[in-house]
Formats: C-alpha cells, sequence, structure tokens
C-alpha cells in the first residue's frame, strides 16, 4: 500500500506531504490537477475530531498551491449515507426520529426551527460556515445528488459486473476479527469515542446475503430505507430483484435506469478514489485497522482501475474542559463552538503544527488562556527571526493561506487580560475600553474595534464556559471586620500599595508594585531576587489583597484586577 514518509526528525510535516504528494500526482497524472479528498458525513453535529479530516489534506493542498500549482480539494458530503441512529442532545429533536433510521440522510427531516430542508443541510451548514472563516478551500459534492442524478451509474453497473471479484478480495477478511480496543489501551475517553465512531460507514455491511453477493443496496420504492435485500440480478438486462424487511415491499427494477440506491461503503469509497483520480486522503483510526475501509479500499480500487491514494492515519483530538460541554450537548464540541471562544487562527495552528499521527487537545477550559500566551509568544519570535523553522511554517500555515491573510486583531492585547476584564465588567464597553486604555497609559485604545475579534471570542468564553461561582465579582463595600484584624505589618503593607498606585498606574507598574511592596516590607531592594521566603510574603500579600478585593484566595491577575476596580474603589476597599 502506497504510504507518506514520515519521521520524528522532520521539521515541517506540510512541506513533507506536499513534496511526497507532488510526486505522486505527477507519475499518476501528468499535467492534470492535483486532487486531494476528504469525506465528512452530516448524520449529527460534525465535530472537531471530524475537523482533522479536513484540516490535513487542506494543509497539504495549500502548500502545494503556494507552490504554484493548481489542487482541487474535494470534500465529499456523505448525505446519501443511511440515518444510523437518534443522536443525544441535539435540540428541536425527539425520538420519534427514530422512525427515520434506515433513510438517506436528506430524507430525514431538519430538528424542529431548522430553517434547512433536511438534516443532512441542516448540518452541512455549520460545518461549511465554519470551513470559511477557517480560509479553508474546497470543491463539495453532495453524494446525493451524485447518485440520484446517475454520475456513478457506469460505476455501479461495474461493480456488479465484477461482484465476484470484489467478493473475493472481501472474504480475504471477513474471518478477521473487527477492529477493537484490546484490553492492553487504556480507555479511550469521550472526544475519542465519539471521533471514533465517525459516520459509522466503516462497520457497515459489505453487501453479503443469503441470495448472493451485489456490492448495491437499493433504498426501498416504499418506505426510501436501506433495509433491502438484493434477491436476484442479470448482469445482461441490468434487472435487480430487491426485497425489503422494514415494509416486506419488493420489486424488480433496470439498474441501469434506476437511480435510488449507492454501492457498499467498503466499495463507495475506492470506486470515488478511482473515479476522482484521489492522490492524498487521509484516514482516521477507524477506516485503518486491518480489514477495515481504507485497508479493504487498497485492493479494490484496482477493479476501477485506480490507485489507492497516499495519505496518513490520523490520530484523535481532545478537548480540554470538555465534560461540562458534554453534560449539555451531549456529544464533542463542533468547529462553530470552538470558532467562538478563539480566533480563526489560532485554530488553524493547533492543527498546523502537530503532525496527523499525534494526537492533542482542543482548551475549552482555562488552559485555553495557556495556549493564547503561547501563540502570542509565538508571534513574538516569528517577528523578530528567532522563532525555529518549523514552528515558523506552522505559524505561517496559520495566519494566511495561498489566497492571503486571514482577519486577525490589530491589537491582540493578552487572551487573559481581555478575559479578566470583560468577567470584571460583564462586558460594558465603556469601562472594558477604560480598562484596557490603562494597560498602556501612553498608548491608549481609541476603539474596541482595536482588540476585536479577540475580545469578542474572550466574552464568549467567559459567558459559555466559565461556571458562574468562578466568575469575579467585586466587592461593594469594604471587609471591615478583616481591616481591623490586621497587625501592623498587614497595615502597613496595604499603605505601601495606596502610596504607590498613582504613580504605577498601568499594567507594568502595578505589576511592579505588587510585587515590590513584599520586598519592601522584608527590607530587599526592588529587583531583589525571589527567594522561598519572599516567594511566601508575596503570597500572603496577594491573598490579602484578593480577600479585600473579591473576597476570595484567588483572582484574575491583580494588575489587571486593580486597574478594572479603578484608583478611588480600590482605595475605599483598602481602608483609605
Amino acid at each position: 500500500m502506497p504510504t507518506v514518509a514520515q519521521s520524528s526528525t522532520e521539521t515541517d510535516w506540510v512541506s513533507r506531504f506536499a513534496d511526497d504528494v507532488i510526486a505522486e500526482s505527477e507519475r499518476r497524472a501528468p499535467g492534470k490537477p492535483v486532487v486531494v479528498a476528504s469525506g465528512l458525513s452530516p448524520s449529527g453535529p460534525i465535530h472537531l475530531g471530524n475537523l482533522r479530516e479536513v484540516m490535513t489534506p487542506h494543509l497539504v493542498a495549500d502548500e502545494i498551491r503556494r507552490r504554484g500549482y493548481e489542487v482541487r480539494h474535494l470534500i465529499s458530503w456523505d448525505d446519501y449515507d443511511r440515518y444510523r441512529k437518534v443522536p443525544a442532545g441535539v435540540a428541536g429533536v425527539d425520538e420519534s426520529w427514530a422512525e427515520h433510521i434506515g433513510r438517506p440522510l436528506t430524507s430525514v427531516p431538519a430538528p424542529k426551527g431548522s430553517p434547512y430542508p433536511n438534516w443532512a443541510e441542516h448540518f452541512k451548514a455549520a460545518m461549511i460556515a465554519s470551513l470559511a472563516e477557517l480560509g479553508v478551500e474546497y470543491d463539495g459534492i453532495s453524494q446525493t445528488e451524485q447518485y440520484t442524478s446517475g454520475v456513478y451509474r457506469e460505476q455501479v453497473l461495474y461493480a456488479m459486473k465484477h461482484r465476484g471479484d470484489i467478493d473475493a478480495i472481501l472474504a480475504q477478511y471477513r474471518t478477521k476479527k473487527a477492529p477493537g480496543q484490546k484490553k492492553s489501551q487504556k480507555p479511550v475517553d469521550e472526544a475519542e469515542l465519539e471521533a471514533a465512531e465517525g459516520s459509522g460507514a466503516a462497520a457497515e455491511d459489505d453487501g453479503t446475503s443469503s441470495a448472493g453477493y451485489f456490492p448495491y443496496k437499493p433504498y426501498c420504492g416504499n418506505c426510501n430505507k436501506d433495509l433491502t435485500t438484493v434477491t436476484a440480478y442479470e448482469d445482461e438486462t441490468t434487472e435487480l430483484t430487491y426485497s425489503c424487511t422494514a415494509c416486506g415491499f419488493a420489486e424488480t427494477v433496470r439498474l441501469s435506469e434506476f437511480n435510488r440506491g449507492k454501492l457498499v461503503w467498503k466499495v463507495d469509497w475506492p470506486m470515488r478514489w478511482a473515479y476522482e483520480g484521489v492522490i492524498f486522503e487521509p484516514s482516521g483510526v477507524d477506516h485503518s485497522s486491518p480489514g477495515s475501509s481504507f485497508q479493504v479500499g487498497g485492493q479494490i480500487v484496482g477493479i476501477f482501475g485506480g490507485e489507492q491514494p497516499i495519505g496518513p492515519m490520523y490520530a484523535f483530538v481532545g478537548i480540554s474542559g470538555m465534560a461540562k460541554m458534554s453534560s449539555s450537548r451531549g456529544g464533542v464540541p463542533t468547529p462553530a463552538d470552538a470558532l467562538k471562544i478563539m480566533e480563526a487562527p489560532l485554530l488553524r495552528w493547533l492543527y498546523a503544527r502537530r503532525r496527523p499521527n499525534q494526537s492533542f487537545k482542543i482548551a475549552f477550559d482555562q488552559e485555553i488562556q495557556r495556549l493564547y500566551d503561547e501563540w502570542d509568544k509565538l508571534e513574538s519570535k516569528v517577528t523578530d527571526g528567532s522563532a525555529l523553522p518549523a514552528d515558523a511554517a506552522a505559524y505561517s500555515r496559520a495566519v494566511r493561506t495561498a489566497a492571503g491573510e486571514l482577519p486577525r486583531t490589530p491589537r491582540p492585547l493578552p487572551y487573559r487580560t481581555l478575559a479578566s476584564v470583560v468577567d470584571i465588567t460583564a462586558g460594558h464597553d465603556e469601562q472594558t475600553i477604560r480598562i484596557l486604555s490603562d494597560l498602556d497609559p501612553a498608548n491608549p485604545l481609541s476603539s474596541l474595534d482595536e482588540v476585536r475579534p479577540r475580545l469578542d471570542r474572550a466574552e464568549n468564553w467567559i459567558s459559555t464556559q466559565v461556571p458562574a461561582e468562578a466568575r469575579t465579582v467585586v466587592r461593594s463595600e469594604p471587609d471591615t471586620e478583616l481591616l481591623g484584624s490586621l497587625d501592623d505589618a498587614g497595615r502597613e503593607s496595604l499603605r505601601l500599595l495606596l502610596e504607590g498606585l498613582d504613580t504605577h498606574w498601568s499594567l507594568d507598574g502595578l505589576t511592579t508594585l505588587v510585587y515590590g511592596v513584599p520586598k519592601v516590607m522584608a527590607g530587599l531592594e526592588a529587583d531583589a531576587k525571589p527567594t522561598p521566603e519572599l516567594k511566601a510574603a508575596q503570597r500572603s500579600f496577594f491573598a490579602l489583597l484578593y480577600h479585600l478585593l473579591v473576597g476570595k484566595d484567588t483572582g484574575p491577575r491583580l494588575p489587571t484586577l486593580l486597574l478594572a476596580v479603578g484608583a478611588d474603589r480600590v482605595r475605599k476597599l483598602l481602608g483609605a
């Protein structure tokens, strides 16, 4: 089976794949556009694990475009797949949708209240919008349209004519144990289970029946379900007879004129490889185990006169902070969910910086703040030329495509700072711009548009991902009991802080001030190096300030919190 060379020492996995794909394309189809492919089933919310199916070939295709080649990135919408089950946690859907199990996804009603004509279009819409925001250029192909318009008629008839050859290949694998989790493996998390399930296509039957082997599955002419069995087929006339176990309906049709059915998955996929001339397509773990669809397809594709695409198996994408979302949504987050709390370049970067066979997690919890810090640090290194080549390449692929730069925040203030500010101000624009302008008084903001869309993403994160009990609420009145219990050292530390507010009223200045007060109290110079004793004194001082300002042991970074509260209110709460 063709593979793409990978090694742990490669500097940029995207360039490596692009080299191999170009070479393979020139060998197979010189002078023609390079074809890469993805497949998505709109059987429910298309989640962040599915996004790797798109981002891996997108990044490779984009690199090839940058080199001046013509590329087609095909996304096959598997909307002619059967409706397998009613997903949990989808608004506007109840158990009555179970009556549609077995019908094409495009024949299932959309959730109640949806503006879209059917189930498939409803779930495709959110992904289409997210791909546009992510800068993914592609050619979408509806498999419903392909099959019902007769585009694949010749391929269907050819598969039926050569069903014995296909059956012989499949027979080699039918006695093998189905892919599954070994006892020695660690348990997968919920995101991995969701991702492994995919569309369920890998688990579908391969066309075997008591009447013989037939790689084609009609949808019933009466109930429109695929619970049908082909009982006879005549090669010369293409007459096909089937019966439906769901409703008892049976009929004989002429397959050369019949468009209400599809090839079974393990034949459908390699047929498309040959039909489209696909050079590169990744596959998930569920499709890559021995005997599964990608492996078997590598042999079946030859029957259609094609070759299996080269491409890696991609690893799972996990979610940090997913448990809370699962309880409310019943599934893992989608790209649209992620794009509400992070900018498109950051989400692209998460997929670009890890080789496909490396798993990673996308943060919906506090980890998103560290992730943004890492991203901003990388941007600084790229700007000053100190970034490693692989890191610089991943950054470049995140912020721009061959078509141009992605939209970005003009003045990207730290995400954690923006989150703290909107947490404290509850999104009040006037207070927000006052606080953010105080971060750097020499260069104040003229408009919140300077910090958008990052500000909006931080506000969405605070409002949707941070529990109410973790939100910051500034005291309305001083804690007189705590203030009255302070010893001389405690009162002196507050006096030093209050005395320095006016001269240190900026983010950097207040940072120096809050860390410096314990140093002065210990008789040290302002630039004294931290010692274990000094760190303990700083922690105690910080805890006192948090209690006096927000009534908790911890909170947003103190310099940001002080700016947000405002100098007059800080004086009041600290007993001045």
